[in-house]
């Protein structure tokens, strides 16, 4: 499997196989190799492109279309015909949703699994066999501390993507209190904000995952203002933080967040005062957070998470095998 969501990869790799990733010397998107800001078990072995075709690989993990040509050259193997295979998509439809049409829909020999059941409701899977394995976390535990009196929002890239990931919503949350933006980019983000005046920060400095969810758990409330994303991790990790969490109503938030965990509407009205509300009353913040938690725990554990995965591919290569 390829390096390409490095905190969903961190979880998946916890299980009882080895795991191959491919490496290249530049380490760029084809070839990213081992984790630098995530840990990883030595179960995690990185192989250039001319190792692969040595490699005896079991199944192959996809999770973006010009993988199926790597495979084909570098493992020499034809993906789902010579090679079990099972795509993985993290994302929602972008271009027409509802309507649009996924990459392996006319593919019956290589399963699509979804991370939630909305993406799998909403993408046009074709004849492709599909099924939904959701997320699981390592547990950070409960590290809230909620001293300072300020939101948390993670976004990459919020600049760039704009609407989708409700980057024009972080300005107005900040109306009535601190923002501090984590991830790639967000300072850029934060320049570009007409209103300078604006109490919001960014973190962009290379945190392990250790330590930004440390820093997380610093601040009163967890912002998730995403519009058309699939369900973020960070979310996920915030509640098992045991962080209190004013969400956006959009995609699968609308189930994973349970009542009681903080404030879940599309009224931007009741986000904002939900927010400020929680800003100013610590002990309602931290009950909250510890519904969160709970929730969390029962939902995206990752023992849930694992076993759901191996009983997949256990299924999918004894089905190839007898074939």
């Amino acid at each position: 499997m390829w390096h390409v969501h490095g905190s969903w990869t961190t979880a998946f790799v916890q299980g009882r196989h080895e795991y191959v990733v491919p490496v290249l010397p530049d380490q760029g998107p084809d070839g990213r190799g081992r984790a630098r800001t995530w840990t990883w078990p030595d179960s995690v072995v990185e192989r250039t492109p001319s190792q692969l075709r040595e490699e005896p690989v079991d199944v192959v993990i996809l999770q973006r279309p010009t993988e199926l040509e790597l495979v084909r050259e570098w493992l020499g193997r034809d993906p789902g015909g010579q090679l079990p295979a099972i795509y993985l998509e993290h994302n929602t439809p972008e271009d027409k949703p509802c309507l649009q049409r996924h990459p392996m829909a006319d593919r019956v020999d290589i399963p699509i699994v979804h991370v939630t059941g909305f993406n799998q409701l909403f993408w046009d899977n074709g004849r492709a066999k599909t099924a939904v394995i959701e997320h699981g976390i390592i547990d950070p535990g409960p590290r809230y501390t909620g001293e300072l009196a300020a939101g948390a929002v993670v976004v990459n890239e919020p600049g760039r993507r704009g609407r989708l990931v409700g980057a024009d919503l972080v300005p107005r949350f900040a109306e009535v209190g601190p923002v501090d933006v984590f991830g790639m980019q967000a300072k850029a983000f934060v320049q570009s904000i007409p209103d300078h005046r604006s109490p919001i920060a960014a973190y962009e400095d290379l945190f392990s995952q250790d330590q930004l969810h440390t820093e997380l758990a610093r601040r009163r409330v967890y912002l998730h203002p995403m519009r058309w994303t699939s369900l973020g991790l960070s979310l996920i990790e915030a509640m098992h933080l045991a962080m209190p969490v004013v969400v956006l109503a959009a995609t699968e938030a609308v189930s994973a967040v349970p009542p009681g965990a903080g404030v879940l509407s599309t009224d931007f009205a009741v986000l904002r005062d939900g927010f400020r509300t929680l800003l100013h009353e610590p002990e309602a913040a931290r009950r909250a957070g510890a519904t969160a938690r709970s929730t969390a725990l029962r939902r995206y554990g990752l023992e849930r998470f694992l076993t759901d995965w191996d009983r997949l591919l256990l299924e999918h290569t004894r089905s190839e095998v007898s074939t």
